[in-house]
C-alpha cells in the first residue's frame, strides 16, 4: 500500500505500519504521526537517512498550535516505536529515553496458563451484577468462549449477526473483517452446544435484533464495555493479588491464547509447523503469514527445539519487531 510518504524514511514507515495492521492494530493508531513525521523529515531533514538524536529531539518539539505536553508525549511515543523497528531490522537509530513517554512500554500479549483460564471462566460463568439481566452470565460465557475457541478478534465476535451463524452446522461466517476480508470458522461440538443454548434465550429476549450478541435496545456490545467486564472478571479470579499489581490483560489475549494452544497441539502431535501455518493464517484471518508466525515467538523456545523442527527457518518468518502496543 502506498500511503504517500515522501521522505527518505518512507519505505520503513510503510513497512512498520503494514506489520502493525497485520497483527490486528488499527492503521489510524500510527498513520497520523507517521505522516506528520514524514513531512517534518522532508522539510527539515531532506537528506537524512538515519534516525539521529538531533533529528528526533527536533521532531518532538511541538508546534505553536499543539498542546505542548500532549504533543511531546505523542511524538516521543511514535519516535520510540519507529526507532525500535529500525533497530530490529538492522538499522542505526536513536531511541529516546523512556522518560519522554511517561514510562509507557510496549505491550506484550498476556498468555494465560491453564489454571488461569479455569479460574477466569469460572468467574465469567457465575458473573452477576445488580444492573444485569438474568442472561448476562450466559452471554458472557458464550461470547468470551467463542472468541477464545474460534480465535476471533473481539470486534468480530460482537458484530456477528444471526444470519452469519449456522447453529446446525456450527459454522460462523465472519463478514468484511479487517481489509474487507471474510472467512468461515467452525465451532467445536462443545462450543456449538453452548451457542445453541444461548440462542434459545437470546431469541426469546431479543427477537427483533439482527445481532447474535445484542444488549439492551438490540444493539451490539462495544469493545470497551466488554474489555471492562473482562478485566473485572480477571481481577475477581485473582482475589489474593491487589488490582494495581495485576498484569494488563485484554480480550484480544484470548485470541493469542487460541493461536499458541493450536501451535502447542501441533508440536505435541509432531506436526511440521511451517506446513501448518497457512491453515492457521486462513482460519485467523491474517493477511500476511509472518503475522501468524509471530505466535511461534511466544512459545517457549526449548519446547520448539525439542520438537525437532527447523527453528532457524521458523525464525526467518517471524517479524523482527516488538509488535504489540497499547
Amino acid at each position: 500500500m502506498n500511503r504517500g510518504f515522501e521522505s527518505n524514511f518512507g519505505e520503513a514507515l510503510e513497512q512498520m505500519i503494514d506489520i502493525k495492521t497485520a497483527l490486528g492494530f488499527s492503521e489510524s493508531t500510527y498513520l497520523f504521526r507517521a505522516r506528520q513525521f514524514d513531512r517534518f523529515c522532508k522539510e527539515s531533514y531532506p537528506q537524512a537517512t538515519e534516525l539521529t538524536e538531533p533529528l528526533v529531539l527536533s521532531w518532538i518539539r511541538p508546534s505553536g498550535t499543539e498542546n505542548a505536553a500532549r504533543a511531546i508525549h505523542a511524538r516521543a511515543a511514535f519516535a520510540r516505536t519507529f526507532a525500535d523497528y529500525l533497530q530490529k531490522i538492522g538499522k542505526e537509530a536513536y531511541v529516546l529515553p523512556e522518560k519522554y513517554t511517561a514510562g509507557q512500554r510496549s505491550f506484550v500479549p498476556y498468555l494465560f496458563t491453564d489454571e488461569e483460564m479455569t479460574s477466569l471462566f469460572s468467574v465469567i460463568d457465575s458473573y452477576h451484577s445488580r444492573k444485569s439481566s438474568d442472561m448476562l452470565p450466559l452471554f458472557m460465557s458464550t461470547y468470551f468462549r467463542l472468541v477464545y475457541t474460534c480465535g476471533l478478534r473481539p470486534g468480530e465476535g460482537t458484530r456477528i449477526k444471526r444470519s452469519d451463524i449456522d447453529l446446525s452446522l456450527g459454522e460462523i461466517r465472519i463478514i468484511n473483517s479487517k481489509w474487507h476480508k471474510s472467512r468461515t470458522v467452525v465451532m467445536s461440538d462443545e462450543m456449538l452446544q453452548l451457542a445453541q443454548k444461548y440462542a434459545v434465550i437470546r431469541d426469546a429476549k431479543f427477537p427483533q435484533s439482527e445481532y447474535f450478541f445484542p444488549k439492551k435496545g438490540g444493539r451490539c456490545w462495544s469493545a470497551a464495555e466488554l474489555q471492562k467486564k473482562f478485566k473485572e472478571c480477571f481481577a475477581l479470579s485473582k482475589p489474593d493479588i491487589p488490582k494495581d499489581l495485576l498484569p494488563a490483560v485484554r480480550v484480544y489475549d484470548l485470541r493469542h491464547r487460541f493461536a499458541t494452544t493450536v501451535l502447542n497441539q501441533w508440536l505435541d502431535e509432531k506436526k511440521d509447523l511451517s506446513s501448518r501455518l497457512p491453515y492457521l493464517r486462513t482460519y485467523m484471518g491474517h493477511r500476511e503469514i509472518d503475522a501468524t508466525a509471530y505466535y511461534i515467538h511466544l512459545l517457549p523456545e526449548n519446547l520448539v527445539r525439542s520438537a525437532g523442527i527447523d527453528w532457524d527457518s521458523m525464525r526467518n518468518m517471524i517479524p523482527r519487531v516488538e509488535l504489540w502496543q497499547e
